[in-house]
């Protein structure tokens, strides 16, 4: 079963315990509705530097990685339907890609 991967731009950070506990739970429903498809949950990730020929940016790009999950199915339709409902969606976006097994 092909493996993809989640990559999330985007999103808010909460600001106060309560919104942080309303954040975990949302994010928390969402994971235990696609549980079985789920391969690696991933995390929230910092900010990132983007290294190309020209250098190395502080920004991350114009649209910085804000997180990750590694999911299995069957297809990057079903892939892309379990990501429409995540808790990003409304203040960020998912990338949605097959993950290529490649061998040694």
């Amino acid at each position: 079963m092909p493996h993809f991967l989640f990559a999330y731009h985007g999103g808010k950070q909460p600001e106060t315990p309560a919104e942080t506990e309303v954040e975990i739970e949302r994010w928390q429903s969402w994971f235990d509705r696609i549980g079985p498809a789920i391969v690696d949950p991933g995390n929230p990730v910092g900010t990132a530097k983007t290294v190309s020929a020209e250098g190395v940016s502080d920004s991350g790009g114009d649209n910085p990685l804000s997180g990750y999950t590694i999911i299995h199915t069957e297809s990057i339709d079903q892939a892309i339907e379990l990501a429409k409902a995540c808790p990003i969606i409304g203040d960020g976006s998912i990338e949605v890609a097959e993950i290529y097994e490649v061998s040694p």
